[in-house]
């Protein structure tokens, strides 16, 4: 029987709100700079949540090409596209991999067309003050854009990525919601593993802060922290009252470590185990809290390492009373005291993108030896028993990892990654 060969991360890009590639998002880390600002279209202030983490100096256009392919890609397409393209740009696989054996896994969410697009479709379909449907398909399509569809589906991020990076090998769309980053990247590690290709890029995008988006989102619990944006996601901290929303992708080049170390590339970090679970859930939160720690638990078993090998935790941190509270709970039965650093607190809740760029923040700890700090954890929480990392960033001697990401449907993963060194 063949040894499973040992996985690695070759390169990574982010396009998120506290930074457009690696060294300005990690530069924020560090400085503890906010994403998280007033949005630029709450102008009637009518608006249930005005502020959020949006993507800002970000151009497409240095990274999709050729440019007229912008006509077809939402903004979040475009965001998953120009991460993949930074991250194959820094594992510098353009020509050095068989097309057929290189392959893309991308978590998307749901997408929102842009209300301008629908104007003429449904002031088409009018009749006396009321949008008559059942004349849709005759009045309606006519004033759309041919390929309108196309630039909304979840699954298009991987596509555009596979004909961009010329990769024909697997190709697969998560839409779990913020789990997707991290079973994406799960699945990858698993291609790889079982020898279905050379060359894996994974990761994940969202927009969270699109108006439509935001009106789904409203009943839950979102904080009203409106006269200081910057201070209202506040993972495990007594004073939250809820998360914020944002928009974001990171992408990952995997490969085995053989592979890499033929070919000269950098290794950033290893992917030591991971492992997914459900616990249904919807209305017990403490059914939830078992699912986290089952989670948990397992990514150590597959990683073979124990509790005291976990130098941080990339904890879910949604900034909410109840999900923080079990969350934490989680973490303090399965692993104890570990230091936990929460990167919401940065950008708010990306939704599928979010867990990429989180993992992407432990990759460069692991890679700078350095975590960085939960922003806004002003009051220790005794119900969230846990050592969360703040006001300044904290060393990191060990060599090992926890990301972790749960939904409000049941799902939670954990991925355990490693320092490049062994």
């Amino acid at each position: 029987m063949h040894a499973e060969p040992e996985i690695v991360i070759t390169g990574v890009g982010v396009v998120c709100p506290i930074g457009v590639g690696v060294e300005p998002f990690w530069d924020s880390l560090v400085s503890g700079r906010s994403g998280i600002r007033r949005l630029g279209w709450d102008g009637d202030g009518q608006l249930l949540h005005p502020f959020g983490g949006a993507v800002t100096q970000f151009e497409p256009g240095r990274y999709v090409r050729p440019r007229k392919n912008l006509k077809v890609m939402s903004r979040e397409i475009q965001m998953g596209v120009a991460a993949a393209d930074m991250a194959c740009a820094a594992a510098n696989v353009a020509g050095g991999v068989d097309p057929d054996r290189m392959g893309v896994v991308f978590g998307a969410d749901m997408m929102v067309t842009e209300l301008d697009e629908l104007v003429g479709a449904y002031r088409a379909c009018l009749a006396e003050g009321r949008v008559e449907l059942r004349t849709w398909g005759e009045k309606a399509l006519p004033e759309m854009f041919p390929l309108w569809m196309l630039k909304y589906l979840p699954n298009m991020p991987a596509c555009h990525i596979g004909i961009a990076q010329d990769a024909r090998g697997p190709n697969n769309t998560h839409t779990l919601g913020e789990v997707s980053g991290l079973t994406a990247l799960a699945e990858a590690f698993h291609v790889l593993a079982r020898g279905q290709a050379d060359v894996m890029v994974a990761g994940a995008v969202s927009s969270r802060i699109h108006p439509l988006t935001m009106a789904r989102y409203c009943s839950l619990p979102m904080s009203r922290r409106s006269d200081e944006p910057v201070a209202a996601c506040r993972p495990f901290d007594a004073d939250r009252d809820g998360m914020v929303l944002g928009e974001g992708a990171a992408a990952f080049v995997l490969e085995s470590r053989q592979r890499a170390e033929a070919r000269g590339a950098t290794v950033w970090a290893r992917v030591l185990g991971c492992a997914n679970v459900f616990e249904p859930s919807e209305t017990a939160p403490a059914r939830r809290a078992q699912g986290v720690r089952r989670a948990i638990e397992k990514a150590l078993d597959a990683a073979g390492l124990t509790p005291g090998d976990i130098g941080h935790v990339n904890a879910h941190g949604l900034s909410t009373p109840d999900d923080d509270r079990f969350e934490a709970w989680a973490i303090r039965e399965a692993l104890g005291d570990v230091p936990v650093t929460a990167p919401k607190s940065f950008f708010g809740n990306l939704g599928a993108g979010g867990g990429a760029v989180e993992l992407a923040a432990s990759i460069l700890a692991l890679r700078h030896r350095m975590v960085p700090p939960t922003l806004n954890y002003e009051r220790p929480d005794p119900a969230c028993p846990i050592r969360v990392i703040h006001g300044a960033p904290m060393p990191h001697p060990k060599p090992a990892a926890l990301a972790l990401n749960h939904g409000p449907n049941g799902h939670a993963v954990g991925v355990v990654l490693g320092a490049a060194d062994r």
